[in-house]
């Protein structure tokens, strides 16, 4: 029985959330919350709940009785919505910025 969590339009960009993503890809989830409470990034603290809400799911919706017995299946981080932004520069030109955001998906299944 696969658990199904999701978040979109995460103001983070995917390469940023994937670097996290590959850290607790195929992990038990009592690991995966211990890595990411302890890593330093932005995108670690919104893995972290999801992951959270992936378990809350597992527990409410589909009656999963032991959690501990939970991994994550798959993690994926997809590209969203891009804002263009510009920035004033010297002689009054101006330069793009990019404000990339991401869609995360949690897949949790029984070992």
């Amino acid at each position: 029985m696969d658990v199904k969590a999701s978040l979109r339009q995460v103001h983070v960009s995917p390469q940023k959330a994937r670097l996290v993503a590959d850290m607790v890809r195929g992990r038990n989830v009592n690991d995966a919350i211990n890595i990411l409470a302890f890593t330093r990034k932005k995108s670690a603290e919104v893995i972290s709940k999801l992951l959270k809400s992936a378990i809350a799911n597992a527990e409410e919706n589909h009656k999963v009785v032991d959690v501990d017995d939970l991994f994550i299946k798959t993690i994926m981080v997809d590209k969203a919505i891009t804002q263009k932004r510009f920035m004033p520069r010297a002689r009054g030109s101006a330069s793009p910025i990019k404000k990339r955001h991401s869609h995360i998906t949690i897949v949790l299944n029984e070992r």
